[in-house]
């Protein structure tokens, strides 16, 4: 009999996820029918451009997409051996926060202005343990502590912080209940550069400390090498190309990759000007016949107009979904 349980050295498994968003004039295809495996302690990083569908793999994780107009057409999360999707959303709410977390994009809006920082920390810890109100107290005055923020700051309100505070009291709501999983969503982009190096270097302390699976989304392909030991590489809603950071860095293979690569600027090269990737991702209202990056690849060949590539294992863990990968 076929097991369609996830192997146990994986904390979560996806498997033909695809999201639609449905409006009055247009069906957007926001992410078409991929699959990814996230170990115990792997921090995968989620990379490409604004659009590709990233934040939606993440919010499907957590079933916290807007509906409507979002709408899971297909699909299986496992993680720890039950399918997210087919639990009720009573069950879903012992899991988020608890076992999985998100960091998101923006802090303020994450925040509860009206609310201060010392009680939303407070209230995730009571949600998910039973424990008197001073016991979860305490619990969050020592996440503040862990992030760097005095415990004194409790009881002020969001627009007391700075935006990097701000970052870094999403972060201990985030961890508040030690979660095996973290969803973070470019949680450094609205940061200055000195910033962004303290948050990461934290979130790198505490993942070592709780031993905390990440999932970074990001555009900054910089932060990916420091950070991610893999890699997932998204385009129009599908993945192209995924390997360990290794990979994808001194080995890329799909023209895509490649194009991210290229209009970075680099210290020591001689070039005047940065090569950046022609034209625009299709319209995801309106997905092409064939390779949806045909318009845009310098490799492109007939075959890449009228079929779609399949995915292929060019060495052990790495995979692309490219005819030129494939070879003649």
């Amino acid at each position: 009999m076929e097991n369609n349980r996830p192997e146990r050295e994986n904390l979560l498994e996806i498997r033909d996820l695809a999201v639609e968003y449905h409006t009055d004039e247009a069906v957007i295809y926001a992410v078409n029918h991929i699959d990814l495996t996230i170990k115990k302690g792997e921090t995968i990083g989620l990379v490409g451009e604004t659009g590709a569908g990233k934040t939606s793999i993440a919010r499907s994780i957590l079933r916290i997409l807007p509906v409507p107009p979002a709408k899971i057409i297909s699909g299986e999360i496992f993680c720890d051996g039950a399918d997210l999707l087919k639990l009720s959303e009573r069950e879903m709410r012992k899991i988020r926060g608890n076992k999985i977390a998100m960091i998101f994009q923006d802090p303020m809006t994450a925040l509860n202005p009206i609310e201060t920082v010392g009680f939303q920390i407070a209230e995730t810890i009571k949600q998910h343990n039973s424990i008197s109100h001073v016991e979860a107290n305490k619990r969050a005055c020592d996440m503040l502590e862990t992030v760097g923020i005095p415990m004194g700051r409790f009881k002020d309100f969001p627009h007391q912080f700075s935006g990097g505070m701000k970052q870094r009291v999403v972060i201990a709501m985030a961890l508040a209940c030690n979660p095996g999983l973290l969803l973070a969503d470019e949680p450094t982009t609205a940061l200055d550069v000195t910033i962004q190096a303290q948050v990461l270097e934290m979130m790198q302390s505490l993942r070592e400390k709780f031993e905390t699976s990440v999932v970074l989304i990001t555009h900054d392909l910089g932060v990916v090498s420091e950070f991610c030991d893999s890699v997932a590489v998204v385009y129009a809603g599908e993945i192209v190309e995924r390997g360990t950071a290794e990979d994808i860095f001194d080995r890329a293979n799909h023209p895509y990759t490649l194009g991210l690569f290229g209009s970075l600027p680099k210290l020591d090269a001689t070039e005047n000007r940065l090569k950046p990737i022609k034209g625009l991702m299709p319209d995801p209202t309106n997905l092409p016949e064939g390779c949806w990056f045909y318009d845009r690849c310098p490799r492109a060949r007939a075959c890449c107009s009228t079929s779609s590539p399949g995915e292929v294992e060019i060495a052990s863990g790495h995979t692309v979904k490219c005819f030129f990968a494939q070879g003649d």
